[in-house]
């Protein structure tokens, strides 16, 4: 996507209706691939990649409503924190904070 960072370094990346509840939504900023997740109305983004061995965490599992399970291994992440779960994945997937203005999803952008 290319829109500009505001003030803050968020960058608009989807609307909610693109994020519906229980469907990751792949967004990329820059170099960055952004998995959205709508958690009973909160939006979390974590980078579209586990720290096993680099599977797309947009194409997992969700397990009890706030994991996502890595289709290549099974290796699981906490969507609201990004912690990793259980093995094989010791490391935590990155997580982005984000922000809704109206239907509009921002993302903060790492530099």
């Amino acid at each position: 996507m290319g829109a500009a960072a505001d003030m803050n370094g968020f960058v608009k990346v989807a609307t909610l209706a693109e994020v519906p509840e229980g469907y990751p939504h792949l967004v990329e900023v820059g170099l960055s691939r952004i998995a959205l997740f709508n958690l009973g109305g909160e939006i979390h983004a974590l980078e579209d990649m586990c720290t096993h061995d680099g599977g797309p965490l947009v194409e997992g599992d969700l397990i009890d409503g706030q994991e996502v399970q890595c289709p290549r291994h099974g290796a699981r992440f906490d969507i609201r924190t990004g912690a990793a779960l259980c093995m094989p994945a010791f490391q935590p997937a990155v997580r982005y904070e984000t922000r809704v203005d109206g239907t509009d999803i921002w993302v903060a952008v790492l530099d």
